[in-house]
């Protein structure tokens, strides 16, 4: 019986794209920025994280790009910035060096002010509450997939016959299936070869001929499935992200 956290794996795995688990991934995201950018945002707890975490620049930069929100995003920035302001305004100020003089003589002393200071704003500027969302999401989403995979013939078959597993998320499955028994891991790394092997050689093959296309004595030939074998490489490589996609615009691929 489908149980109600395996709807979302379920249904990634029956749509039509290259990494199912980047299409969850996708989905868990835009369900976060939603969260941070609707009425959760005027909540104290919520306003309370904001202020400390602030945004990673990824995630800055996907909230800007919703434009329903921008007073929401203004709000939040707002309050983040005076947080952040009191907490290491105070740093900065106290790790001016003193000026050497004739009488002081020089001294190393401000060098660990300095590097505490610098250490501290990196500390404050690399949290994100959406990431550490994300990361507990897909941890959860690795696991119902193996156990799917393990407990469920239908998702198994769709497991098998799905289009590929980018190379971040495979990473993930991998480490997950370390996990499991020795039978267990077997059944299901071959079958995450198996899936990554019949992607890998039509992708490269796309890869070069999308480059000899540049050679005009290949210029009237047909482009076949290498049109848009640039996005497809970057998302096997490093997930799928948006950039890729404006990229695949300006190109007019």
């Amino acid at each position: 019986m489908e149980k109600i956290y395996m709807i979302p794996v379920n249904d990634a795995y029956s749509a039509e794209c290259d990494c199912p688990v980047c299409a969850l991934r996708d989905k868990a995201e835009s369900n976060e920025l939603d969260y941070y950018l609707g009425p959760s945002l005027m909540e104290p707890d919520t306003r309370k994280i904001t202020n400390k975490t602030g945004f990673c620049p990824d995630h800055l930069g996907k909230l800007n790009r919703r434009e329903a929100n921008r007073l929401g995003l203004g709000l939040m920035l707002h309050t983040h910035l005076k947080d952040v302001r009191d907490d290491i305004i105070g740093d900065i100020e106290s790790s001016i060096p003193g000026k050497a003089s004739l009488f002081k003589g020089r001294s190393s002393d401000y060098k660990a002010k300095l590097i505490a200071a610098a250490d501290k704003i990196d500390k404050r500027v690399a949290m994100c509450p959406i990431c550490d969302k994300l990361n507990e999401s897909m941890k959860h989403y690795i696991e119902v997939i193996i156990y799917m995979y393990l407990h469920d013939s239908e998702f198994k078959d769709k497991f098998i016959n799905s289009k590929s597993h980018c190379l971040p998320h495979t990473s993930m499955l991998l480490r997950s299936a370390a996990k499991l028994s020795q039978n267990d891991a077997a059944d299901f790394v071959s079958a995450l070869y198996d899936n990554n092997k019949k992607y890998f050689d039509p992708l490269i093959d796309d890869i070069e001929w999308f480059t000899l296309k540049f050679d005009y004595r290949n210029s009237d030939k047909p482009w076949g499935n290498s049109k848009n074998a640039i996005q497809r490489a970057m998302r096997f490589l490093a997930s799928d992200r948006g950039e890729f996609d404006e990229q695949q615009s300006k190109n007019g691929k």
